[in-house]
């Protein structure tokens, strides 16, 4: 064999010099890897304690409570007559009650002529088919709300109770 000349000779007996750097960079991403797993770990824990451990307390105090209604007002009864494609004869019979919001009970009373008003043009523009399936009451039941606190002002009525809807 023959001698190592020149630069191979004075680096034989010492280390390569990208082995130091590589293991180094290892460490230091292993390092960097354990400190953000420790991290999510503490904030996950952290987070866990607020919302599960804390006292009952204080987790009660934090929730509003909504006042139940003083009275609820009945609306008498809505009988149309449904707008049919086919020219059929369908009839739609509705009750609601309407829960108080900002106005007194006695004035809303009062103002239920008014809420009829604008409740049977609704009512009259159905179709048999927009009261077909399981979302038709909540479609209903919003519309009215929107309509009553047109008609009354802003969160004078807080809820409008379907008891009866009838197609026939």
């Amino acid at each position: 064999m023959s001698e190592p000349q020149g630069d191979e000779a004075e680096n034989e007996g010492a280390p390569e010099a990208t082995e130091v750097p590589v293991n180094a960079r290892r460490r230091k991403r292993l390092i960097l890897i354990v400190l953000g797993a420790l991290l999510v770990l503490g904030g996950s824990g952290a987070g866990g304690w607020y919302l599960f451990l804390r006292a009952p307390a204080d987790r009660l105090a934090e929730t509003p409570v909504e006042e139940p209604p003083e009275a609820f007002i009945d609306v008498p009864p809505i009988q149309v007559a449904l707008r049919a494609a086919d020219g059929s004869s369908r009839m739609l019979k509705l009750h609601v009650m309407l829960v108080p919001g900002t106005l007194a009970p006695d004035l809303l009373t009062a103002r239920i002529p008014l809420l009829l008003d604008r409740f049977q043009p609704f009512l009259r523009e159905l179709r048999p088919e927009d009261l077909a399936g399981s979302a038709a009451t909540f479609r209903v039941k919003e519309e009215l709300l929107i309509r009553a606190n047109q008609a009354l002002g802003p969160g004078a009525v807080r809820d409008v109770l379907i008891q009866d809807l009838m197609q026939s």
